[in-house]
């Protein structure tokens, strides 16, 4: 059973009663979820999570990460009231209000994969397609390109490129700039962190 802080747990509360204080059968669209009464069935990557007023469960039935959990929330919390259309992809550092974020991000999210994924692209490619990736052309140069659909409306794009004889490996993530209109640029740099990780973890 996972320990957490009191002030973590206190956080997750919050969110939960907060998310139960709202009915979300309007909103469903909107969101790409899908809701029953006060059960709200929401995917991320490639999982689906259930929310109730009791909590938060995985496929499994347990308690998902801290981050995850406030990943969920937030993009509920902040569903907007129409749809945009804004599906110009850019880097995290492009989001106006990132700034504070960005080395943490590179630091978590770009590069963790590439010091685990140096010299195995093979591998990298495997991976991204255990964990719902489907390849993508972009228009970018790079020898891997893969999209995953993190959340309904904020896909993720990922640009590997291997190390050769002149250069090191090298990973960018893009999102679509609508991103920042369903998730804050916290929870935006957690949805990159879990991306590596489940890339990680799926490799073993």
């Amino acid at each position: 059973m996972r320990l957490e802080a009191p002030v973590f747990e206190k956080i997750y509360n919050d969110y939960i009663s907060e998310v139960a204080s709202i009915d979300f059968v309007e909103k469903a669209s909107l969101l790409g979820i899908k809701v029953d009464k006060k059960t709200i069935l929401i995917p991320f990557f490639d999982k689906i999570f259930t929310i109730t007023p009791e909590g938060i469960s995985d496929p499994q039935g347990k308690k998902p990460h801290h981050a995850v959990s406030v990943i969920l929330c937030k993009y509920l919390l902040l569903c907007q009231e129409t749809v945009s259309l804004d599906c110009e992809l850019v880097t995290y550092k492009d989001f106006r209000a990132a700034a504070p974020y960005v080395g943490g991000f590179r630091n978590t999210a770009e590069k963790p994969i590439i010091n685990h994924f140096s010299g195995k692209i093979a591998a990298l490619e495997k991976c991204c397609g255990e964990l719902g990736g489907n390849a993508s052309d972009i228009g970018v140069s790079a020898q891997l390109s893969y999209v995953f659909r993190a959340l309904p409306k904020i896909p993720v794009y990922l640009l590997f490129n291997d190390q050769d004889d002149e250069f090191p490996a090298d990973c960018s993530i893009l999102f679509e700039k609508r991103a920042g209109r369903y998730l804050d640029m916290e929870c935006l740099a957690m949805t990159g962190m879990a991306l590596a990780q489940g890339l990680i973890k799926t490799y073993g």
